[in-house]
């Protein structure tokens, strides 16, 4: 479940205010359920958009580019590792297109989506973090 209002890193707000992107609301609101769904979760930019960290690891980048639409990549890191035999994580609540079983991904066009989606969200990004530490 989404808990209080996130810590934001400056920094990414700097970058997403330079880049005028229309979808900058719904960038915004996933950038909250990122950083509210685990405390330890830092924020950074990399690969030219808002990525996620845990412990150091990459885990969760944000595409921001091209603008039609906001896209979360989950992965394992830059660095290619064995597949695993089954996807990671069980439960994706039909939000996600896996492109491998270590890496998928979501796409968000509308703030009515981020909405709908916010709790089955926030279990994946948790349930994926506890698997990829």
């Amino acid at each position: 479940m989404i808990k209080q209002k996130a810590n934001l890193n400056p920094e990414v707000s700097t970058f997403l205010d330079e880049q005028n992107h229309p979808l900058r609301k719904e960038i915004e609101l996933l950038r909250q359920c990122m950083l509210s769904a685990n405390k330890n979760l830092s924020e950074n930019i990399k690969w030219n958009g808002p990525n996620y960290c845990l412990g150091g690891e990459d885990r969760i980048t944000m595409k921001v580019q091209p603008p039609k639409n906001i896209q979360l990549i989950f992965h394992r890191g830059a660095k290619i590792k064995e597949q695993p035999k089954e996807k990671l994580i069980k439960e994706d609540f039909g939000l996600l297109a896996w492109k491998g079983n270590d890496r998928a991904i979501a796409t968000f066009t509308s703030i009515q989506e981020i909405e709908n989606s916010k709790k089955s969200l926030s279990n994946i990004i948790t349930e994926w973090l506890n698997v990829t530490k």
